[in-house]
């Protein structure tokens, strides 16, 4: 079967390319990807080349196909796994295999497995990790946002506080506590506030930064005030960008004891060290963003560390149970992050999308993968659909939508597009 793909060669070196995917062994899935969400790691991975841990040595003679926020329908399954998974099943996967130690993952280390391609083969130990998780729901979207979910989901998990007297961890934020998610209003602090107020675990406050005003007001538009008291949490959103001293703003909110939680959304050293400033007795400081820079350092506090208790956690990823809470907790309805979306394209836009990535504003671009359309802002619909009545009628549904991606819009794509 032939297949396209986005395949990495080397620095910067990314090719849209078709070729023929041998037949699938006996322990072997073929399948067919529908849609894929550009990643910030996927774009690290294409800059490094063969000097970032997950890319092979030698990708310039074999090649690997980007790719791993991905969902689609299983096509041919091979005899070993035809006990678990059958033609017609809607997948989605946990690319942080960790299979006997290795770093080797979808997306980075494969040649017949990446999220940017129109059909794959799902090698023998995803299956054997249990990373091929079967997605029940309708929209495909949904099924590729799970695996960033995932590692917000992850990185809640692994955040933990001290137990006085005994040398014992207590894993997870703490409840009812107090939560800050600095730079948090971008794509991933988004699926963070959301989760933070849904989840089982929740703050009694939380407070978060960013320095652009509309994107926190676009945040507090999706994600309101109002619909996180609902569940029992006192959200507020700051610009500290407009304040002279945010470790003492911030600090107001708790009323001088600081904050149990602390997520860093922004490999950014002031950030980091804000961070430090308003952590709380026990407190944890989570540093979510990866780095490019192998060097990047920041100050901290270790007096606090020794006498207060204060540490830090990170994470790179989630794992499995933390990809099947996400697809339970959308499939419940309990999470929505189509609030992370802001871009849509095809398969021939991903090349350049993930080059430029960081120049791109807005939240996630979601890819489908077996169609042309050149990367578009959701909020740019309205002005394509002035010469193609596709994008007004796109522009129509997500206006109705709330102005969010959605399985109607998604439907109408795969039809039309």
């Amino acid at each position: 079967m032939k297949t396209k793909a986005v395949r990495l060669y080397g620095i910067n070196d990314l090719r849209l390319e078709e070729f023929e995917l041998p037949a699938i062994k006996k322990d072997e899935i073929l399948a067919q990807v529908i849609s894929d969400s550009v990643c910030m790691s996927s774009y690290k991975a294409a800059i490094q080349g063969p000097k970032h841990k997950r890319v092979p040595d030698n990708v310039a003679e074999n090649p690997v196909m980007i790719g791993h926020e991905l969902c689609g329908i299983i096509l041919e399954v091979g005899e070993k796994w035809r006990d678990q998974f059958k033609p017609g099943q809607k997948f989605a996967i946990q690319p942080a295999l960790n299979y006997k130690g290795s770093l080797d993952a979808p997306g980075y280390s494969y040649s017949y497995i990446g999220g940017a391609a129109t059909h794959i083969i799902i090698p023998n130990e995803v299956m054997e990790t249990g990373s091929l998780l079967e997605y029940k729901g309708e929209a495909f979207f949904y099924g590729s946002l799970a695996e960033p979910m995932s590692c917000i989901v992850g990185a809640f998990h692994a955040s933990y506080h001290t137990t006085p007297g005994k040398y014992q961890h207590e894993m997870g934020i703490v409840e009812g506590g107090n939560m800050a998610i600095l730079a948090g209003v971008g794509p991933m602090g988004l699926g963070a506030i959301d989760y933070a107020i849904n989840c089982d675990r929740r703050p009694g406050i939380l407070v978060v930064t960013d320095i652009d005003d509309e994107r926190l007001r676009r945040a507090a538009e999706v994600l309101t005030v109002e619909k996180a008291a609902e569940k029992g949490v006192e959200l507020h959103y700051v610009n500290t960008g407009k304040l002279d001293n945010p470790v003492e703003h911030l600090m107001s909110y708790t009323h001088g004891k600081g904050y149990d939680d602390v997520f860093v959304y922004a490999p950014v050293r002031e950030v980091i060290e804000q961070g430090d400033g308003i952590l709380g007795r026990d407190g944890c400081l989570n540093f979510f963003a990866g780095p490019t820079d192998p060097n990047f350092k920041a100050l901290f506090n270790f007096y606090n560390v020794h006498y207060g208790s204060t540490h830090i956690v990170g994470t790179s990823g989630g794992n499995t149970d933390d990809l099947a809470e996400s697809l339970d907790m959308m499939a419940k309805g309990l999470i929505d992050p189509s609030t992370m979306i802001t871009h849509i394209g095809g398969l021939n836009s991903v090349v350049e999308t993930t080059l430029n990535l960081p120049n791109i504003p807005g939240g996630k671009k979601l890819i489908y993968t077996n169609i042309e359309m050149e990367l578009t802002a959701i909020e740019d619909f309205r002005k394509m659909g002035e010469n193609d009545y596709r994008f007004a009628e796109l522009a129509r549904i997500v206006e109705w939508n709330n102005g969010l991606w959605c399985l109607e819009a998604e439907n109408y794509l795969l039809e039309n597009f």
